[in-house]
Parts: structure tokens; sequence; C-alpha cells
């Protein structure tokens, strides 16, 4: 019985070996399990048949080939559930460039992708090329460790429980406001996590409702303290918060009332400014000239808009023209006074 049940377990580990993109060597598994190479050839038919009868089942052509340059045994056919190091190399360089973790985390982060991703015949040279870029990791000036509350963050947004929070605000050196909240998303955007949540307070029936009509945006570094209420909260399937959408229509995470912008471009690529708004629409184009129409959450657009410098002209709303054209006033100002 004690063989057989150690064949079982010989094969799965062969298997998983063969899945995770490893070579199998007959005469190195025969030495490593204490059984001749007949035992492990024995062992690599069981496993073609399984996938032969799986193939037959699924339509997915997985087999075991030997390949005679490197002596050994593989698996071919079907996507390898491992990274390739191009994709781990392409992700581990966009988690650096967002510094969203301290340099401890970052590190963290970066070896478990690397060991539990790259086939192991590539992992020093994965992690001789990240090797530098991790010396050279610039954490943000108050690194804070944030992974629990997100765990518990989106457990919250999962179960549609109330969340009460204590927040310090920015620049505010006062303490921290306390927040009762429908928490709905948790976004990423330049460097920080945020939680993107409805503001709620008691009504004189007792009930929670929404203080504004649009979702407020907490920096969850700045949640110096949390707790998930009894309440849970209901969003009917209509009202459901999209957070894709929402994602579409913020800038730098400005929160704010919706609304729909018109603006004239007048520079050389038209298809940054639909990158950077994805709900912008060309409405004319003619010579060097382009007038855009998108729809906005907030303030968060001002600062858009600005780093344009002459290339952008606002037309609709009244409004945000005029807002535009106080803040221009400011900055000569400050130049004209210098």
């Amino acid at each position: 019985m004690a063989g057989h049940h150690s064949k079982n377990n010989r094969i799965l580990d062969l298997y998983q070996r063969l899945c995770a993109g490893r070579l199998i060597r007959k005469g190195d598994e025969a030495r490593r399990f204490g059984v001749d190479e007949r035992s492990i050839q024995r062992d690599i038919d069981d496993i073609r048949a399984f996938l032969e009868e799986q193939a037959a089942e699924t339509g997915e052509g997985r087999t075991v080939v030997y390949d005679r340059r490197k002596k050994g045994f593989l698996l071919q056919g079907g996507q390898s559930p491992l990274m390739s190091n191009s994709e781990i190399l392409a992700v581990s360089k966009i988690l650096l460039e967002s510094r969203a973790f301290s340099r401890q985390e970052m590190s963290r982060v970066l070896d478990k992708l690397i060991s539990g991703c790259v086939p192991q015949s590539n992992m020093k040279l994965v992690s001789d090329l990240l090797a530098n870029e991790k010396f050279h990791y610039v954490e943000l000036t108050h690194p804070a460790p944030i992974q629990d509350k997100l765990w518990d963050m989106g457990s919250a947004i999962q179960q549609r429980t109330l969340m009460e929070l204590e927040y310090q605000r920015q620049g505010q050196a006062s303490s921290p406001v306390t927040r009762v909240v429908e928490p709905v998303s948790i976004l990423f955007s330049e460097y920080y996590f945020y939680l993107n949540a409805y503001i709620v307070e008691m009504d004189p029936r007792g009930r929670y409702v929404h203080k504004y009509d649009y979702p407020a945006i907490f920096r969850i570094d700045r949640i110096e303290g949390y707790r998930t209420l009894p309440q849970r909260f209901h969003l009917p399937y209509a009202n459901r918060f999209q957070e894709g959408e929402f994602r579409k229509r913020i800038q730098f995470m400005y929160p704010g009332r919706l609304q729909r912008i018109r603006f004239c471009y007048t520079g050389s690529s038209v298809d940054a400014v639909l990158d950077r708004l994805p709900t912008a629409k060309v409405i004319r184009q003619d010579e060097g000239r382009a007038i855009l129409e998108a729809e906005v959450y907030g303030k968060g657009i001002l600062m858009w808009l600005l780093s344009q410098g002459d290339r952008v002209e606002v037309l609709e709303p009244q409004s945000l023209r005029q807002e535009m054209e106080r803040t221009l006033e400011h900055v000569l100002a400050l130049y004209r006074e210098g």
C-alpha cells in the first residue's frame, strides 16, 4: 500500500512540475525518488494517458514531449499558467513605477512574483535585471503600510457593509474627521490607493441617506482608523456603482459633481487627449484645431487643462471658463510681482 501511495505522490509531483514548465530528466527523478528509470517512464506514460483523456473531453491539446536537446521531458501545448520573462519584466516595471508600496513591501511583492511565476532556469536572469531598480527604488515621502486596510475595505465593499472612518484631511493639522460611508470601490492613481465611497448621514427617521449624489474619495493612507458597522446598505441594480465608468470621468482623484465640458485643442496629438480623457469625443476637426466634448467629475480636470498651456481653450461651461481665467490671472500676477 505504501508503495502505491508513494507512486501517486510521485506522479502528482512530476505533473505539478511539468505544469510549472520544469524539465523532467529520468535519471535525476529516479535518484530523487529512489526508484529505477523504468518506473519514471511508466509515470510519464500515465501522465500522457491522463492528458489524452483530458484532451478528448476539453479539446485542450497538452502533451508531454521528449526534448532531445535538453535531454528531458517537457509539457507542451495549452497556455502556460506561468508568466513569461517578458510579462514578468513588464509587470515588475509597472509595479516599480507605480511607487505603490514601501521599499520593504515592494521588495517582498517582487520576490514572490518572480519565484511564483518564472521558470527556475530564468529566475536569476529576471532577479538580476530588477536588482538594480529595486536598489534605486524611491519610496514615497511618508510610506504607509496599507495592505491589511485594502483587504478589510475590499471585504466591506463585497459585503456592502457601512464603515466608519477617521480621516486626516490634506494639509489640515487638526484632528481627523469622522465619516460614515458606503464603500463602493478601491482605485489606484498617481502613487496612492483611494477608497471611493458615498458619505451618508442619519435622516430624521433614523435611516442613512447619501449626503451628495456623487461619491467622495479618501486617500487610504490618510484613513487613520476604521471599523465596519453592523448595518448593510442596499445598492439597487439600476444605480449600482460602475467603477470603470467613474474612472473614465475623474482626473487626479478630485471628486465633485458630473459636468459636460467643451474645449478647443490646438496641440499636435489629439490621441493623447483621448487617452487622457476616455469620455472625450471629437466634435469637429480642421487644420491644427479640434473641438472636443467630455464628461468629467469634479475639479481635477482644471489641473489637466492648465497642464496643456496655450494648447487648450475651455469653451463650456461658462463657470469653468471663468475659473480657468481667474486661475491664469492669479498665476500671471505671481510672475509679475516676482
